[in-house]
Order: structure tokens, then C-alpha cells, then sequence
């Protein structure tokens, strides 16, 4: 089968042929495992056989100048579209020092918001033109990259404190943010979709917990952040395509309010924040699709994380509707040897 079937019977509810297997390891990931054989030029979902999902990407951006400040052996100082000045060292998969924002109260953002306009010179036509036809000879399963919410609000924009406050003091500001974001989004996949680039889901980045606990509560979810992802929600139902979202953290208290406004698809299930994939499963497995539930945390030891799988994948591949990852990202900690046997592990309960 290829991915877009295999997806396809997972969104349904279905068992395929196996267990789909879609993850994201790190840059320094990757280069260890070429270092230990992967040969220097491989698809790494190649080499493993596991499933490709391709995405489409458009620059919703208040577009800011990007620019080097400072550079030396170690980091880079630069300002990007968002109006954020990044320290980003060159040390593989660190995390960048988030050093001053543009955008941080109802002010600053009025002036971000004016340069916000969904021309078509936002998207890369050329990238699709490349690769779009491959993708779908290939069998390959497309989504659409969105990009709004509180998540990527506060981590590349304002920070965290002013939206954290304002989601309290000043929802109607976080309000108008959230929804130029989205509407920026819609409108360019509008076009994108119009020009006959069609894709199966739409994905989008809102974490929205951390470890045992949520950021916000759901009151304030159900009157700030939930009326846009059901806008998100319904714009794809309309075409006929999923739903996908991505919120790190213990969340296990929110998923009743994103299956109720009909989301397909929830991703990474972080179990060492707390989430709970066996219980997801018994109340929500008829509905939502599970994407995830492999801890990262014992990826780098096969002794514990192939145990685990035989644990789980009995559980959460019954009936469709799971598709196999960790819960985040491969770490660089992972050997080859290491991922191959969780690949062959989860290959054994197809």
C-alpha cells in the first residue's frame, strides 16, 4: 500500500496493511545515523521504509526585515519575519536564545497586522510545481501547513507573557491576532488549492500544555482559541480533507473539546508529560486518530522502548486510527541499530 492509502484507512477508522509509521527525527539525528551507515545522500524514510508525509507551506508573516546581527564560531544573532531577535548557536539541535521581540502589546501588533496581506508571491510555486507531481505519483500523503494559535503566537512572535496575560486582560487583542493568523492561512491555501495543489489534511502546531498540566483553562479555551480551530476544522471539512493538530503537554483534559468540535487527528500524545494513550483510546478511538504515544525519553534504550511498543500497539492499533511516532521527535541519543528494531518491532503487530 502507499502512505496515501495506508492514512487514508487510518482517518477512517481501518486497519491497513501495517501499522503507519510517520516521525521526525532531529538534524544531529540524522547525522549520526549516516555516520553509522545510512548512506550520506538516503531519504531516511526511505532507508527505513516507513511512511512520507510532504508539506505545503506558505509565509503568513508580518514579513520584518530578516537580518545578521552578529556572527561568530559559536552563534547568530538575527531579527526574522516575525520581528524576533533570535540567538541561534551552532551546536546541532540546540535551542535558539529568544532575545527581544517586535510585536508585544495591541499597538505593536496593529503595525504588524498592516503588513500582513496574502499576495501570491507568499507561496513558493516553483517548490510545488517541482515536487507537487512526484508527491502524488508516489503516492505520498500531502498536508497543508497552517499557521495560527496560541503556540505559535507566543514562541514566535510576542513571548510568553504577554499572551499568557492577555488570553485574562485583553482577549479581544489575542482574538484578532489568532484570526488574521488563520485568515492569512486561508486565504493562501485558497490559492494554493485553487491552482489544483490539493492536499489530504491540513496540520498546525498549538501546544497548549506542559508537563501534567495545561498553560490556560478551558473556559478560556472555549472563548479565545477554540472558535478558530473550529473555523481551521470546518474550512477543511468543506473540502473534503482532515484534520490534524500537534499540541504538546498534557492536554488529557482538552481532547473532550477538540473531538467535539471535530477534530481528525491528534499528535505527538506526550507521554512524559503526562498523557494517557491507552485511555485516549477506550473514550476517543471511534473519532479521533492517534498519532504518536512513543516516549522519546526511553528512545535511546531498547531494553525499556521495545517493551513499551509490545505494550501499547495491541491496544492502539485495534479497529485503525493510530499512527505510529514518539512522542515529539526522534532524538540525536537514538543509534540506527536502536530505530531500526523499533521500526521492525511496530512492523510485527501490522
Amino acid at each position: 500500500m502507499t502512505t496515501k492509502e495506508r492514512l487514508t484507512l487510518a482517518f477512517e477508522h481501518r486497519e491497513a496493511d501495517r501499522i503507519p509509521i510517520a516521525d521526525h527525527p532531529w538534524a544531529g539525528t540524522l547525522a549520526r545515523w549516516k555516520q553509522e551507515g545510512m548512506p550520506p545522500d538516503a531519504d531516511w524514510r526511505d532507508f527505513f521504509d516507513v511512511d512520507k508525509i510532504e508539506t505545503i507551506q506558505a509565509d503568513n508573516s508580518p514579513r520584518f526585515e530578516r537580518k545578521i546581527i552578529e556572527e561568530n564560531d559559536r552563534f547568530v544573532i538575527s531579527t526574522t519575519e516575525w520581528g524576533v531577535t533570535l540567538k541561534n548557536f551552532k551546536i546541532p539541535d540546540s535551542t535558539p536564545e529568544f532575545l527581544d521581540y517586535t510585536v508585544t502589546d495591541p499597538a505593536s501588533w496593529e503595525k504588524a497586522k498592516a503588513r500582513m496581506k496574502p499576495n501570491r508571491d507568499r507561496i513558493d510555486w516553483d517548490y510545488l510545481k517541482t515536487n507537487y507531481p512526484r508527491w502524488k505519483s508516489e503516492g505520498r500523503w500531502v498536508q497543508g501547513l497552517f499557521w495560527f494559535g496560541f503556540d505559535v503566537t507566543h514562541s514566535w512572535m510576542t513571548g510568553f507573557e504577554p499572551i499568557i496575560y492577555a488570553l485574562m486582560e485583553e482577549p479581544e487583542w489575542v482574538k484578532d491576532i489568532f484570526e488574521t493568523y488563520l485568515d492569512m492561512s486561508i486565504a493562501l491555501f485558497d490559492m494554493i488549492w485553487d491552482e489544483g495543489y490539493h492536499f489530504d489534511s491540513i496540520f498546525w502546531f498549538d501546544d497548549m500544555g506542559y508537563k501534567d498540566h495545561l498553560f490556560f483553562s478551558n473556559k478560556i479555551y472555549e472563548d479565545v482559541l477554540q472558535p478558530f480551530h473550529k473555523k481551521a476544522i470546518d474550512w477543511a471539512r468543506n473540502r473534503g480533507i482532515k484534520t490534524h493538530l500537534h499540541s504538546c503537554g498534557n492536554i488529557m483534559q482538552r481532547v473532550p473539546q477538540l473531538v467535539e468540535i471535530g477534530l481528525d487527528c491528534l499528535n505527538p500524545i506526550e507521554i512524559k508529560a503526562g498523557m494517557d494513550i491507552k485511555t485516549l483510546k477506550r473514550d476517543f478511538g471511534d473519532k479521533l486518530v492517534l498519532h504518536g504515544g512513543a516516549d522519546a525519553l526511553l528512545m535511546d534504550q531498547p531494553e525499556k522502548i521495545l517493551p513499551y511498543i509490545e505494550e501499547i500497539l495491541p491496544i492502539v492499533k485495534k479497529d485503525g486510527g493510530y499512527i505510529f511516532s514518539s512522542d515529539h521527535s526522534i532524538p540525536n541519543t537514538v543509534s540506527l541499530e536502536t530505530y531500526r528494531s523499533i521500526v521492525k518491532t511496530v512492523r510485527g503487530h501490522s
